[in-house]
């Protein structure tokens, strides 16, 4: 990763007609990728997955989407802070057009795949909706697809919704390496930050390498900017008082076995078991799932 930036503030990363644009070339990695894309009212975008397996994750709005000679309806939803929604996963070598009446923008993440499969509509009621941490590390993570099933080879694609003044990302944690407790994944996080009264919010984010070597990142991160995690440890991901924060991770490696296996920061474990005298944050879940389940 020698040389690769790792935080891309918003509008460095858009390329052509894309407003991000990271593929495994311009990361410097092999597998993880996220596009986005805005449609103004009535317009299309057409492309190909070429050897990606790529989802169509609408931030705000809904779209059709042709694929594979079949029509989809993407219900989407207003914005990430409002619900969770429906996405279109679909196999590498396909061709799909995005078309959207009402104007929108949608997330693309990505990963590299060896194998085909099908289109496959995933409905909002089915997104795993997880209440984790607790106090001030307590935040929404809602999960659209995990690697290893019939339905995808590697990528994993969530959500997390931070309320305004917590932590998440909580304790730093890593995986880099393959082993029998931790699995070597690649990582992307597309912020966004609600807006105050008074203008646009942010939140911090840092990441730091480990003892055997590895990048070190802290930064003020806002609306549309990019962080990428080839390894090391990462976190806190902290949400600034009075502004409520969202990102998209999109994940990917070498195993297909679709576990998110991580190791915690030694020095900081110990917070988990604080947590069991703590109440989960009353102002969750920010998002109304189908059915949430309290996790820690």
């Amino acid at each position: 990763m020698s040389g690769t930036r790792l935080h891309l503030p918003a509008g460095t990363a858009a390329s052509g007609p894309y407003g991000v644009e990271v593929t495994p070339r311009t990361a410097g990695w092999r597998y993880s990728g996220v596009r986005v894309i805005e449609l103004a009212p009535g317009a299309s975008h057409t492309l190909s997955t070429h050897e990606d397996e790529v989802v169509v994750l609408p931030l705000a709005g809904g779209a059709t989407v042709d694929a594979a000679g079949v029509r989809y309806e993407l219900a989407g939803r207003p914005d990430v802070f409002t619900a969770v929604t429906d996405v279109l996963q679909v196999p590498p070598g396909t061709e799909l057009t995005i078309s959207c009446a009402d104007g929108g923008r949608f997330a693309l993440p990505s990963a590299r795949s060896r194998s085909g499969g099908d289109v496959v509509h995933h409905a909002a009621s089915s997104v795993r909706v997880e209440l984790r941490g607790a106090g001030q590390s307590s935040r929404q993570v809602s999960t659209y697809l995990q690697g290893g099933t019939t339905r995808t080879e590697r990528l994993q694609v969530c959500e997390v919704l931070t309320p305004a003044g917590n932590w998440s990302s909580y304790p730093p944690h890593k995986h880099d390496e393959h082993h029998e407790t931790e699995r070597e994944l690649e990582e992307i996080y597309l912020f966004e930050v609600r807006r105050g009264p008074d203008g646009p919010g942010f939140a911090v984010h840092h990441s730091r390498g480990t003892a055997d070597g590895g990048a070190e990142l802290t930064v003020r991160v806002r609306s549309g900017d990019v962080v990428l995690v080839p390894d090391g440890f990462h976190g806190p991901t902290a949400a600034a008082p009075g502004y409520d924060l969202y990102y998209l991770n999109v994940m990917a490696g070498p195993a297909d076995d679709g576990l998110w296996l991580v190791t915690d920061d030694p020095d900081h474990h110990w917070v988990r078991d604080t947590w069991r005298t703590q109440a989960v944050d009353a102002r969750l879940p920010m998002t109304q799932p189908a059915a949430a389940e309290g996790t820690r």
